[in-house]
């Protein structure tokens, strides 16, 4: 005798070895005994044997027609022996049964389990919808076909096209547009990339990397809404002092001015003023909301993404000839030894009476015009001259605090793009230049923001007001710089502590600063009390952790596609060899040129070892350059004191050369991928 049974959704069958009152053994084809529930066990039949008899159910199961079975069966409960009956011409043998009861158990949508072989058919409104599901599901599953050949065959589908981005760096794995490419990568034994590049999808590796950043970063687009721009209503008084700002051609958010008075008279007062968005945009508004969205401007070659809408930049922005709102920071000093005497912050306007440009005047500003010992023959140059000993004197003291003199030894790099108007489309034509970072304009812009940063850090915590500081513990490995609420030492910069207040309509973290200390300048003392954002309030936490997330995400773009046109640099100039600099483990960076890259050969060099290399192809979408050594071109030990003199925090990354997809071939399918600073 033999006992057909079900084992955990499984149907199995054996010879029936001993039986007990509740249970029995079974010996399986296979040899192995099992203990049965009795309850388990839904036929029981002398022939054929078991495999014989579950060919011939299986066969006889796919000619029932499920339409006609649910036709025939009773409203109430039944058992599959009761459709065999209803349903095949008598005999309805033991094969017969099996075969019912194996159509029955696989087709839930039209008959509800009961267990132990009881069965009850759906309602017929259930069994249309789940007809029409399963209509769909093979409408799919053939479309997911024809999108696959397409692509394999090296054209794409226009709803493939339309998901591109989501299908590579966010996909729903089970939407049909990524299938399609998983089965076409299948199919044609290529990498996803790669094969959408063949099919046309990707038409422009410089759009691909701009769309990928916005679907990321901006899936609700970068157009602002329409917004009023609030007016300062309140009632400043005009300073007494003239000032300019320093900055880049091509800056049109001037948050920074400079003034000094009182040459010659023992004391100077060296005024640092900032745009004062403060005193109009309030928060909780309508322009807040915007800016807490987008918190930074993001920066680029050949265009940018403001953190504001430019009508509301050009409100409050420092521009020459016009007297502007400022949240000025006043620093008396001792002319002859440069000791501080005292500081106030004032909210005011004053006149704005030159926006200098470094491109324009790093090469005529220099350390020795601005010495004296060669004449300056240009606009504010006592000023400026004041302003450089200053710079070079508050340099002097950090470095004292921080234990370590700051050396930058490589450039910054400008990108300029040739043969455009307005947003790059890619095709450019891309020109690189370098400026020395610790310029004499740098290094006045630089410290007296340093100067302002650490002033103000300073009293809002006197004031007992909460600000939004960056801090570091120490300049040992390892110890990053990171964001909080109260105010700590900064090892890099050498200060007691340090905000960011000075970029108000760049990032949004200053805006915030600015509020406070605006309070502050208000209401001195008791500014905790009349300040937007109270002690421990949450909203500066969720404030420091968006902005770390954006900011992030920001400079990782920019760093990404000053890459892309490094790679068109070197492609436009047809460059096949570089000299460049040994980091580590293969890494080297390129002398010239804000570029690092793996090269063949330099896996064992030292570290500062100088090389030429080889350059044997690029990828502009991957952003991968391959090269090769050809040969060590100095002595290393003279370049490790270049390498090791530069400044801490400066991570030497890896090629940056990886794209990282979300999509994986060869995962199972579920259910069947900076603003700088002031």
């Amino acid at each position: 005798m033999y006992a057909l049974f079900e084992d955990s959704g499984k149907f199995l069958a054996g010879r029936l070895m001993s039986e007990a009152e509740t249970s029995m053994q079974v010996e399986l084809d296979s040899g192995k005994r099992v203990k049965v529930k009795a309850a388990n066990v839904l036929l029981r039949f002398d022939a054929p044997q078991p495999a014989e008899l579950f060919a011939q159910a299986q066969s006889l199961a796919q000619e029932i027609d499920l339409d006609l079975a649910w036709e025939f069966a009773p409203e109430a409960e039944f058992g599959f022996a009761d459709l065999a009956r209803d349903y095949f011409e008598a005999p309805f043998g033991t094969d017969k049964q099996a075969a019912a009861l194996f159509r029955l158990f696989e087709a839930p949508h039209y008959f509800r389990r009961l267990g132990r072989g009881m069965f009850k058919k759906a309602p017929e409104e259930t069994v249309k919808a789940a007809l029409l599901g399963i209509q769909r599901k093979k409408q799919q599953a053939e479309q997911i076909q024809a999108w696959a050949g397409q692509l394999a065959t090296g054209d794409c589908p226009a709803p493939v096209r339309d998901q591109l981005y989501r299908i590579l760096f966010k996909p729903d794995k089970n939407a049909p547009e990524y299938k399609a490419v998983v089965e076409a990568t299948r199919q044609a034994q290529r990498p996803p990339l790669d094969l959408l590049k063949a099919a046309g999808a990707i038409d422009s590796p410089y759009q691909f990397h701009w769309r990928r950043f916005l679907f990321e970063t901006f899936p609700k687009g970068t157009a602002f809404p329409a917004l009023e721009v609030p007016a300062i209503k309140e009632p400043l008084p005009l300073a007494d002092t003239l000032a300019f700002s320093i900055d880049d051609s091509a800056t049109t958010e001037i948050d920074d001015a400079l003034s000094v008075q009182g040459l010659g008279t023992g004391t100077v007062v060296f005024g640092i003023h900032i745009a004062a968005p403060g005193l109009a945009i309030q928060p909780d508004s309508d322009l807040d909301r915007v800016a807490r969205e987008r918190l930074s401007t993001v920066y680029m070659p050949g265009w940018k993404l403001t953190m504001l809408p430019d009508e509301v930049v050009q409100a409050y922005t420092l521009t020459a000839g016009q007297d502007c709102a400022a949240v000025s920071l006043y620093v008396h000093f001792d002319e002859a030894t440069l000791e501080i005497k005292a500081s106030e912050t004032k909210l005011e306007r004053l006149r704005i009476v030159s926006n200098l440009r470094h491109d324009q005047l790093d090469s005529v500003i220099t350390e020795a015009t601005l010495s004296g010992t060669e004449p300056a023959g240009y606009d504010h140059a006592a000023e400026l001259g004041f302003a450089f000993r200053l710079a070079r004197h508050l340099k002097a003291q950090r470095e004292v605090v921080r234990g370590k003199p700051e050396v930058f030894n490589r450039p910054d790099y400008n990108f300029k793009l040739e043969g455009g108007q307005g947003e790059p489309g890619g095709d450019e034509r891309v020109a690189i230049s370098n400026r020395m970072r610790g310029s004499p304009l740098d290094l006045i812009v630089a410290e007296a923001m340093i100067l302002a940063n650490s002033t103000w850090g300073g009293w809002l915590a006197e004031c007992g007001v909460p600000g939004i500081y960056r801090s570091q513990a120490s300049l040992a490995p390892g110890n990053k710089v990171r964001m909080g609420i109260r105010a700590a030492p900064h090892a890099g910069m050498g200060v007691a502590q340090y905000t960011w207040a000075s970029s108000p309509l760049r990032r949004y973290v200053d805006l915030v600063n600015q509020w406070q200390i605006i309070a502050c300048a208000r209401h001195g003392r008791t500014a905790a009390l009349a300040a937007p954002f109270k002690p421990k309030d949450a909203s500066l936490f969720s404030i420091i952790s968006g902005f770390d997330a954006a900011y992030g995400a920001y400079n990782d773009f920019q760093n990404g596609i000053e890459r892309f046109w490094t790679l068109r640099w070197l492609q436009q100039n047809e460059v096949s060899e570089l000299d460049a600099t040994v980091m580590r483990d293969g890494l080297v960076r390129a002398d010239t040129l804000p570029l690092v890259f793996r090269a063949m050969g330099c896996e064992a060099l030292s570290r500062g070892a100088r090389v030429r290399v080889r350059i044997n192809g690029l990828d502009l979408l991957t952003l991968e350059l391959h090269a090769n050594l050809l040969a060590r071109v100095d002595d290393a030990a003279e370049a490790m004191a270049d390498i090791a003199s530069e400044s801490e925090g400066d991570d030497d990354g890896g090629d940056g050369g990886a794209l990282r997809l979300a999509i994986d071939v060869d995962e199972p399918e579920a259910g069947d991928g900076p603003a700088p600073a002031a």
